[in-house]
């Protein structure tokens, strides 16, 4: 291999490295801001999708979580719980079908996301990154991930 040909297999050239680090050091950036609010980052991630449904006429099921957040039910069902008994949502069988499971803010739940709001602005001031580059990094990696799903990733 000469000089100017690039190593396909480098660990700087990976992508996927690229992406595992700083989704490690992103989240890093996150726990003290969420810590004081009692969640973690799924946690967090969970009541973001319930504070935009918050709007609708129906309850928000746990399928229909588990696929706004791309996660299976397994891994979705402790966080819930979790959220549960720290007073910040309820969970309740369908009536019209017990095997689905619908999930609400409580009015605790629905108080925290006056203290949530100053988290993107606190990520955003420590990140130290210009929020038209955060965009354009969220519009490029938002078409990676279609990209992937079509090519049949977590089918």
């Amino acid at each position: 291999m000469t000089t100017t040909e690039t190593d396909l297999l480098a660990l700087d050239k990976q992508v996927c490295f690229a992406l595992a680090a700083t989704n490690r050091a992103v989240l890093a950036v996150y726990r003290p801001l969420l810590e004081p609010l009692g969640l973690t980052h799924p946690q967090y991630l969970v009541m973001l999708a319930l504070w935009d449904h918050r709007g609708d006429s129906a309850p928000l099921s746990v399928k229909g979580i588990a696929t706004l957040l791309r996660l299976d039910s397994a891994t979705l069902s402790p966080m819930l719980k979790r959220l549960e008994a720290i007073g910040l949502i309820t969970r309740a069988r369908r009536a019209a079908d017990e095997r689905a499971t619908d999930v609400e803010l409580t009015a605790a739940g629905v108080e925290l996301r006056t203290c949530a709001l100053d988290i993107p602005p606190a990520v955003i001031a420590r990140l130290g990154v210009d929020i038209a580059e955060l965009e354009e990094l969220h519009r490029v990696l938002t078409r990676i991930n279609r990209a992937a799903l079509a090519a049949g990733a977590l089918a």
